[in-house]
């Protein structure tokens, strides 16, 4: 049963202390779309400018247009035309500038879509760029996907919607300062008044953007459990089960609790921050009435005429919604800094710095060498691996023996530096793996994990996976099939090296498993320059006498390779030069099988017993 925490006590946040936070992530987000596209970060800025300074603009002309007509009126009798002719050309004036401010709105939005989408490109890819720099500790870490899921949740969205609302927040002040350049001449309260007026509502804004972010974060573990639930229900590696054991009711039952837990969560949070906002928001309309009073005083004691009453109406309805916008816009980015905080918490995740530079070892004839080593996983209670110290020389094979979980695949991580040992040291051609370059030493590897990747890609694509520099090189993905005995059957398929795995996509064929691993043995003879091959359970879905027949070709292969082979199965693993049982992470017998054999231990036990079962 998934085990559930409760929601977070959402103290409210400091307003003051979000106010200094609001800017914090600002520069950097700004950065990144001037970055993403320098063009579009200039459009936007100028628009946004534009759309600033018009709609004091259109309120100007308007007054205006307003006093002329009652000047006409006035003068209907008199010599009029002269006076129309003056409102004609105010109001075409005005409809120029209302034309460009719906252009300026139009350019805006245009801006913001197709930045939207570029950017969210780019923060993505920035993402999958740092999940590549990652050592497999972080990936094998529940907290580190927590902290993945909330970058890629939100935070693809956010670095724009910052910028959007720090021009924004541009350019609402320069419509302000515009107002407040025409509504000075009525009185220097006025902007005091419509300011203090939108602080209440902002104040709670800014509070219950805290508490939504503390909401955001603690439901990440239940978002991925959510969206876990929805892979085994909805793919087919998991469909089989589920129809089969008739899964699906109880999965789905507890994937709506999931959801009910964080709706009820949701909708609290919604209630308190709306039902603030609806009271706060009181204040902000009854201000804007008690101001329309107050101008329409003044005009009735012939103070204003009737045009600067009107302009001093829109001034007022239109400062009111810039100074909300501006206090929006400021909480808005205090919300987005908070969410932006987990896109740079993730991308400053701190990685191993390489440390080796070596290319090529001191002796190449003294293979590998574990001295003393042992391991124990993150987090992890007891050791996996205690005092390891074997070696292999080139041409030699390395059969490993034991039960599941007695730390042989472990071995093979630390081998491949997807690990560190704890203490000891692990030598490669007479260098410590420590100082060898990480990538000039993968490249001397060759590997199958019992749990290899089925890529949902062409047939091709699956073996030139074991080599990115030739990926696309059909030759080389011939000649490795060949040496994984996979060729025959991919011969026989609709596309050949062109079709399609996996039913993810059109046209997609599903391997039996015995095919798949075919091509995982492919995959591994695709570094034509790799000298150290491993198969950890390479073969587990074939028949023992398939299993026999793949390692004898695997080895006359691999003359002058060192071959290292995980595998439960007795008439493969007696083919090797060396034998090393694990148990409980340390090496409790080490030999060839015919002095394995003659011991009478553990391998001789294991081996009697296998036996049997062919008898």
């Amino acid at each position: 049963m998934i085990a559930h925490k409760s929601p977070p006590a959402t103290a409210g946040g400091n307003p003051i202390r979000g106010i200094r936070g609001t800017f914090q992530y600002s520069r950097r987000a700004v950065e990144l779309v001037w970055s993403t596209s320098r063009p579009l970060t200039i459009a936007l800025a100028l628009l946004t400018l534009s759309a600033g300074l018009l709609p004091a603009g259109i309120a100007w002309v308007g007054a205006h247009i307003v006093d002329a007509v009652v000047s006409a009126a006035q003068a209907v009798h008199g010599n009029g035309e002269e006076h129309l002719t003056r409102v004609f050309w105010l109001v075409a004036f005005e409809g120029l500038l209302v034309t460009l401010m719906a252009a300026a709105q139009r350019g805006i939005s245009f801006c913001q879509s197709l930045l939207r989408a570029q950017l969210g490109q780019r923060v993505n890819e920035m993402i999958l760029d740092k999940a590549l720099t990652l050592d497999l500790a972080h990936f094998e870490d529940s907290e580190f996907y927590d902290k993945l899921t909330r970058a890629r949740r939100e935070a693809s969205s956010r670095p724009l919607s910052l910028v959007n609302r720090t021009f924004g927040l541009a350019q609402n002040l320069i419509a302000l300062a515009s107002y407040a350049a025409l509504l000075i001449s009525f009185s220097p309260w006025a902007m005091l008044i419509l300011v203090l007026a939108g602080l209440p509502a902002f104040i709670a804004e800014t509070r219950f953007s805290g508490e939504a972010f503390t909401l955001f974060r603690w439901r990440s573990p239940e978002t991925r459990k959510q969206m876990y639930l929805e892979t085994v229900l909805a793919r087919e590696d998991g469909a089989k089960e589920v129809k089969l054991f008739g899964l699906g009711p109880l999965l789905l039952d507890r994937y709506r609790a999931i959801f009910h837990k964080l709706y009820s969560a949701d909708r609290a949070l919604t209630l308190r921050r709306d039902s603030w906002g609806l009271g706060l928001g009181l204040i902000g309309t009854l201000t804007l009435y008690g101001a329309y009073a107050w101008i329409a005083f003044t005009t009735v004691m012939g103070r204003i005429t009737l045009g600067q009453m009107t302009m001093y109406f829109m001034l007022f309805r239109q400062g009111q919604s810039a100074v909300s916008a501006i206090l929006s816009s400021i909480g808005g980015m205090y919300e987005d800094n908070l969410y932006l905080s987990t896109l740079y918490e993730y991308l400053e995740t701190p990685v191993r710095a390489p440390t080796g530079t070596a290319l090529v070892g001191t002796d190449p004839s003294d293979g590998i060498r574990f001295e003393n080593v042992s391991f124990t996983y993150p987090g992890a209670d007891s050791p996996t691996l205690h005092d390891i110290s074997l070696h292999i020389r080139p041409g030699e094979s390395l059969a490993l023996v034991g039960q599941n979980g007695s730390g042989k695949t472990t071995l093979i991580k630390l081998l491949t530096r997807l690990y560190a040992p704890d203490s000891g040291r692990i030598l490669l051609d007479g260098v410590d793996l420590v100082d060898w370059d990480e990538n000039a030493l993968r490249r001397r590897i060759g590997v199958i994990f019992q749990d290899f990747a089925r890529y949902q890609m062409r047939v091709g694509e699956n073996i030139g996976a074991g080599d990115v520099n030739h990926f696309e090189d059909e030759a080389r993905w011939r000649e490795a099939s060949a040496k994984g005995m996979a060729d025959e059957f991919i011969e026989g398929l609709p596309g050949g090296y062109n079709t399609q795995l996996g039913k993810w996509f059109n046209d997609g064929r599903e391997l039996s498993g015995g095919q798949w691993q075919k091509i995982a043995l492919a995959r591994a003879f695709m570094r034509s320059q790799a000298d150290i091959l491993v198969l950890d359970e390479p073969t587990a879905a074939m028949d023992a006498e398939a299993e026999a027949t793949i390692f004898e070709h695997f080895r006359a292969l691999s003359k002058n390779r060192i071959v290292i082979l995980i595998s439960h199965r007795f008439s493969t693993v007696r083919m090797a030069d060396q034998i090393i049982v694990i148990q409980d992470g340390c090496i409790i017998e080490h030999g060839n099988h015919q002095q394995l054999v003659a011991q009478e231990g553990h391998y001789a036990h294991l081996f009697s017993l296998q036996a049997k079962g062919y008898q």
